[in-house]
């Protein structure tokens, strides 16, 4: 995290600007942070290398699924709920729906990831969900076609969507509003942390703060390289109906899901909503094998063969109702960890620095709640839920 010698002696000549703590990223974990942290009054200076909102790195594709019983792991289920929490309160304040809470679908057999992991985390959070017979999920969803004998499902009543672009929007005029200071259109060049605080060196300006938090997304490993991360691109799709006067495919009667199909493959997705088409996605998590690819040079590009053909044909036979063509496609990035948890927390070796990232595609739901946890390890507060499954000790022990 050291500048070239260059860059060093040419940042001597700036000005330097005194903050408590600087915020890296404002995508949907950054924004979040930002926000809590000006909420308690904390002298805070948030930097964003595109526009506030933008469609470059994860926290973008106008919605994500919000899910409380989430089957990634049953410490996040209070997490999402105090994602739920804030962005009510938030939305209640402005005037904007910031999660529609329409409910999810988790299906599959009896002892398939999505059925056991959404009934784990419900269990272990006391989030009430419903769970239907094999004969009640084909009189419920007409629309799905393929479904195993065994396959049964989970609802999730307090589940439905939340909004990328909106919220972190949002969030951080939030933050502007309580006097945070946001810098968009920045570069991070080097982040250095010593044992009195950190200097955030950019090509136009720098920053000292007690403490840096870096929720840089797919850059994260890029600002803070012992983190083992990687990057993957991860297209976005969405589909019309074969019909297009139908109506089995709004987003009331064709909620938000997770379907781990028999052939192995997972579907999620939800129906239409306001002005947004039908978003269908094939789960793409694989082994982590540590090598992802680098941000900068991301294919924007969108390819028929590699990025539609295997979603068309799972789509044609899961979703006959369908026009398995989609009709947009969008590229985005999506950063794992080796385990799949994210990494929040202070780094062992360097603990002014806080971390927030390796989502691992299931990150944006829980944005609100890892700000507000963010901003508790920032400022010393006793964390409002178990974290210990998300520090980054588990994979950069100290040196």
């Amino acid at each position: 995290m050291v500048p070239p010698r260059a860059e060093r002696l040419a940042s001597a000549a700036m000005d330097t600007i005194s903050k408590d703590v600087v915020v890296i990223g404002l995508g949907g974990f950054g924004s979040a942070a930002l926000w809590r942290l000006a909420q308690r009054g904390v002298d805070v200076a948030g930097i964003e290398r595109h526009a506030i909102g933008h469609h470059l790195g994860s926290s973008h594709g106008a919605t994500r699924l919000f899910r409380i019983a989430c089957l990634e792991h049953p410490g996040l289920a209070p997490i999402a709920l105090k994602s739920l929490e804030l962005w009510t309160g938030l939305g209640n304040q402005i005037g904007q729906e910031l999660v529609r809470q329409s409910g999810c679908l988790t299906t599959g057999s009896p002892d398939s990831r999505p059925v056991r992991g959404a009934i784990a985390a419900a269990a272990a959070a006391g989030v009430p969900v419903v769970q239907l017979s094999h004969a009640e999920l084909v009189a419920r969803q007409p629309q799905y076609a393929g479904l195993a004998p065994t396959d049964i499902a989970v609802w999730d009543p307090g589940a439905g969507i939340c909004y990328p672009e909106r919220n972190v929007r949002a969030q951080t005029a939030a933050a502007r509003q309580l006097g945070a200071d946001v810098y968009p259109h920045t570069m991070v060049t080097g982040i250095e942390a010593d044992g009195d605080g950190v200097t955030v060196r950019t090509p136009t300006a720098q920053w000292r703060a007690s403490q840096v938090v870096i929720a840089a997304g797919a850059w994260l490993g890029k600002l803070v390289p012992s983190l083992p991360l990687a990057p993957r691109r991860t297209p976005l799709y969405w589909f019309r109906p074969r019909d297009l006067l139908s109506e089995e495919f709004t987003l009331d009667k064709f909620p938000a899901f997770i379907w781990e199909r028999p052939d192995g493959l997972s579907l999620w997705g939800h129906g239409s909503a306001e002005d947004y088409g039908i978003k269908i996605g094939l789960d793409g998590a694989g082994t982590f094998d540590g090598v992802g690819i680098d941000p900068e040079e991301m294919d924007r590009y969108i390819h028929l063969d590699s990025d539609i053909v295997e979603l068309t044909s799972c789509v044609a036979q899961a979703l006959p109702g369908l026009d398995p063509r989609p009709e947009k496609v969008i590229p985005c990035l999506i950063t794992d960890s080796p385990d799949g948890q994210f990494l929040v927390g202070r780094l062992a070796s360097q603990p002014r620095v806080v971390v927030a990232g390796g989502d691992s595609g299931h990150g944006f739901k829980h944005a609100a709640g890892i700000g507000e946890l963010l901003a508790q390890i920032v400022t010393g507060e006793p964390a409002y839920c178990a974290a210990g499954f998300m520090d980054p000790a588990r994979v950069v022990p100290a040196r």
